[in-house]
């Protein structure tokens, strides 16, 4: 008898044990914190997972209130960096899985909740309770079926060259369409509409995402799919999920967003945590004006600023290789329009070039140079990924 009441507390004690041999990321709650709200701030309330470990590490329940001052153990384990990689610090084989832990270290660093970056001084690793034990491998999100007529006949199938953005998702929003063709210009004998060429562009992006595993959601959609002539004609049939785009300019926009926000929240409670929205503009100027291309954020988002400083260095690193002059005049600014404070997902606005300028009118008249365009920012998401 006495054997089997030391095996029935060993069974109770055992987990509290091994839990206090754990080192604990922990914090304080302020003043209107509930567990979510607690959780959230720390990118922890995406999974029921954590919440339940939350509870199980504090003693809680889910109706339990969190005390101001109070400090609280957080389901994020600590782990010592070993200097190779997040994989071999964890002796874990699932690639994006660390990568993951690697942008979650990355993200508490720029909202200062992490003080030092895991590779410098402690070598401080944070890894989430659940992207520990409860992730879904971001493998079963890949699209299986590999053709979208979206891209027009000869480009519909689009191989998988590999999973890396596996378990991302991307809304690219191609600037204006419907009734409004965004910024016009003409060289004499042809007309040039923005919302054709930023459509081009967009398709041609989306493609090499997909070709990576990542979900792509075009919001404006067309029939013209991807095309290779300069001259890219103006018409007014664009769609957003299949919907007419109304003539106010405030619908358009509510439109767009509220789409993007629905679908965020689907993939959200799917378990898909990095989505981003990318729309794509062509600025317009006077004729003499030469722009390179720039990137706007919203003020207050951190993550989109972060990919807008991305997408703006691999786009610089590439004029010092394609540019005589190996400069470049782009920029990162943060600017409140509707799409950037609308949308739920980090988003990033782009204008490539200004289309007043028959020079800079090359970077989106050229197929190629459409085609480069692309590749520069699919180059720069996936860097961010």
């Amino acid at each position: 008898i006495a054997i089997n009441i030391i095996l029935i507390v060993l069974i109770y004690i055992m987990p509290q044990i091994l839990m206090a041999q754990k080192d604990y990321v922990r914090a304080k709650a302020i003043k209107g914190d509930g567990i979510y709200v607690f959780l959230g701030r720390y990118g922890l309330d995406r999974s029921n997972c954590n919440v339940e470990r939350f509870c199980e590490l504090n003693n809680l329940t889910l109706k339990s209130y969190l005390i101001e001052n109070r400090t609280y153990v957080l389901p994020i384990e600590k782990y010592r960096y070993d200097g190779k990689s997040v994989s071999s610090s964890l002796n874990m084989n699932d690639i994006i899985i660390s990568k993951q832990i690697e942008r979650y270290n990355r993200m508490m660093c720029q909202f200062k909740l992490k003080t030092e970056d895991y590779t410098k001084g402690s070598k401080e690793l944070w890894c989430p309770h659940h992207l520990l034990v409860c992730t879904v491998s971001p493998e079963i999100f890949v699209p299986q079926d590999r053709k979208f007529e979206i891209f027009g006949k000869s480009k519909a199938n689009v191989p998988l060259k590999d999973i890396s953005l596996a378990g991302a998702v991307y809304y690219i929003v191609a600037g204006h369409g419907g009734p409004d063709p965004g910024a016009m210009a003409n060289d004499g004998s042809r007309q040039f509409c923005e919302d054709e060429y930023a459509y081009d562009i967009s398709l041609r992006l989306g493609r090499i995402l997909l070709e990576h595993g990542a979900i792509v959601h075009f919001i404006t959609e067309d029939k013209d799919g991807i095309r290779d002539s300069e001259l890219l004609i103006c018409d007014s049939d664009e769609r957003v999920s299949g919907k007419e785009i109304p003539k106010d300019q405030k619908e358009r926009l509510s439109q767009r967003s509220e789409l993007i926000n629905d679908l965020y929240r689907k993939y959200k409670n799917s378990g898909i945590e990095y989505q981003r929205t990318i729309e794509i503009h062509i600025d317009s100027r006077k004729k003499t004006d030469r722009v390179d291309m720039f990137f706007y954020y919203f003020p207050y988002s951190t993550l989109g600023k972060s990919l807008a400083n991305e997408l703006y260095k691999t786009v610089k690193s590439k004029y010092a290789i394609y540019r005589k002059s190996g400069e470049y005049d782009g920029s990162v600014i943060p600017r409140d329009l509707h799409v950037l404070r609308e949308v739920i997902p980090a988003t990033v606005f782009i204008e490539v070039a200004n289309i007043q300028n028959a020079a800079d009118r090359q970077r989106i008249v050229l197929a190629s140079n459409r085609q480069l365009l692309a590749e520069w920012l699919a180059e720069g998401l996936m860097k961010d990924y």
